[in-house]
C-alpha cells in the first residue's frame, strides 16, 4: 500500500527518486538517515517524521501542518550551538505504538508548504547543512530502499485522521478487541458506523432480519433503490457497506437465541440492540454470568398532543459491576411505546448509539471517565442526561 502511495504521489516519488530514505508508516511519513551535528560537534543521523494528508488512498494532498517531528538530539550548527531558528518543542511524544519522536521543528514559508517534497527538503537542508560543512561526504540521499511495512491494519486505507489529531496511540487501545453487535435496527446500525472507524480486530454482526425500505429511513447512509430491491439480510447489507472501510466484518444472519448464545463467548465487548425485552433479558443475563462487558441500548417514544416525547437509555455492565441489571432490564415488553409502530426517528437512534459508543470507549480507556456510570438516560422533553449506577472508588 505504501509503495503504491509513493508511486502515485509526485512529491513522495520525487523524494524517493532523489535518494531520500522515505517510509510510509500508518498515517506518517518518515525520512531516515538525516545527518546533523550534535552539541559535541559529532555527526549523527536522525529521522524526520511528518503527518500525512491524503486526497485518496493513493495520493497525497497539501500538508496539513508546517511543523515536523524529529527522532534524535537537537541539531546544531558546525560550532555545536543549537539551531534555534527552527525550535518548536523539545519533549518526547508517542505518535503510535511504533513511533516515538523526541522533538519537533517549525519553519513556515509565507504560503506554507505546497507538497511533501518541499517540506521535507527544506527541513533536511537546514538540519544537515552543518554536517555537510564538517564532512563533505555526508549526505541524506543514500538511495537506500526502506522495506515496505505494507500498512497491515484492519482498515482498507490509511487512517490519517488519527495521525493528524495525534491520537493514534490512544485509539490503539481498541486494537485486538472482538466486537459483537446484536441487532442491526436503527441504533445497532449507527453503532456499527462508529465501530467500523476504530482499529478493533473483528466486528461480528448478528441479525436474522432483512433490510427493508422502512429500515433505510432510520439507518446511517442512504440506501439506493437497487440496494432495497436486493432484499438482502441486514447483516449482509451492512457488511458489504462497511467492508469498504474495515476488513474484518463477519456476518451471523440469524437471531441470537438460547441455542446459539455460546457464539458470544469469544467476544471482548457486545452491543445489545434488540427490541424485544425477553431476548434482551436472556442475552444480558448470559453475558453478565460469563463476565463479558456489554452495553444494552433502549429507546422509548410516545405521542403526546401531536408531539413525540420519551427517552433513550444505555445500560452497561462489566465483570465487576452488574448488580444493577435486575433494576434496569426486564423481561416483559411494554405496550406504551410508539417506537414499535415504526415511527422514523433516526436522530434518536444515532444519539442512542453515540451514548453506547462513548460508554464503551470510556471503559476501554479512550475518554476520561469521572463518574463511571453504568446506566445513563436522556430525556427528550427536558434535554437532560441522568447518570446512575455509578461506581465509586
Amino acid at each position: 500500500m505504501s509503495q503504491q502511495l509513493i508511486n502515485h504521489s509526485p512529491d513522495l516519488k520525487r523524494l524517493r527518486d532523489e535518494g531520500y530514505e522515505i517510509e510510509v508508516r500508518g498515517g506518517y511519513l518518515l525520512i531516515h538517515h538525516i545527518p546533523y551535528v550534535d552539541q559535541n560537534r559529532q555527526i549523527l543521523y536522525g529521522v524526520l517524521v511528518s503527518t500525512l494528508t491524503l486526497s485518496n488512498n493513493n495520493k497525497t494532498a497539501t500538508p496539513d501542518s508546517h511543523v515536523i517531528h524529529f527522532i534524535g538530539d537537537n541539531p546544531c550548527g558546525s560550532d555545536g550551538t543549537i539551531i534555534t531558528a527552527i525550535q518548536h518543542s523539545n519533549s518526547n511524544s508517542v505518535l503510535n505504538h511504533q513511533i516515538t519522536v523526541n522533538r519537533s521543528f517549525s519553519n513556515k514559508p509565507p504560503a506554507g508548504y505546497p507538497n511533501y517534497y518541499e517540506k521535507v527538503k527544506r527541513y533536511a537542508d537546514i538540519i544537515s547543512a552543518p554536517a555537510k560543512y564538517l564532512d563533505s561526504s555526508v549526505t541524506e540521499k543514500t538511495f537506500k530502499v526502506i522495506a515496505d511495512s505494507a500498512n497491515e491494519t484492519v482498515f482498507q486505507y490509511i487512517d490519517t485522521n488519527s495521525s493528524r489529531a495525534n491520537i493514534e496511540v490512544i485509539n490503539a487501545k481498541l486494537e485486538g478487541q472482538k466486537i459483537a453487535i446484536v441487532g442491526l435496527g436503527g441504533t445497532g446500525a449507527y453503532i456499527l458506523d462508529m465501530v467500523a472507524k476504530t482499529p478493533v480486530k473483528e466486528i461480528h454482526l448478528f441479525d436474522g432480519d432483512s433490510f427493508d425500505q422502512h429500515n433505510a429511513f432510520r439507518s446511517p447512509g442512504a440506501a439506493s433503490m437497487s440496494d432495497l430491491n436486493e432484499n438482502s439480510r441486514k447483516a449482509a447489507y451492512y457488511q458489504k457497506l462497511y467492508s469498504n472501510m474495515h476488513k474484518h466484518i463477519y456476518i451471523h444472519d440469524y437471531y441470537v437465541k438460547k441455542e446459539n448464545l455460546l457464539e458470544l463467548d469469544k467476544m471482548d465487548y457486545i452491543f445489545v440492540c434488540v427490541d424485544k425485552n425477553a431476548a434482551r433479558k436472556m442475552i444480558t443475563d448470559y453475558l453478565a454470568s460469563i463476565g463479558i462487558p456489554f452495553s444494552d441500548v433502549g429507546l422509548g417514544v410516545n405521542v403526546v398532543d401531536d408531539k413525540l416525547t420519551g427517552a433513550v437509555r444505555v445500560t452497561s455492565a462489566t465483570r465487576d459491576k452488574n448488580d444493577h441489571l435486575p433494576l434496569r432490564i426486564f423481561s416483559e415488553d411494554s405496550d406504551n411505546n410508539e417506537y414499535a409502530t415504526n415511527i422514523q426517528i433516526a436522530e434518536l437512534n444515532a444519539l442512542n448509539a453515540i451514548f453506547a459508543i462513548l460508554r464503551w470507549k470510556k471503559l476501554s480507556g479512550i475518554y476520561v471517565d469521572l463518574e463511571n456510570e453504568h446506566h445513563s438516560s436522556y430525556a427528550i422533553s427536558t434535554s437532560k442526561i441522568f447518570n446512575e449506577d455509578v461506581v465509586t472508588a
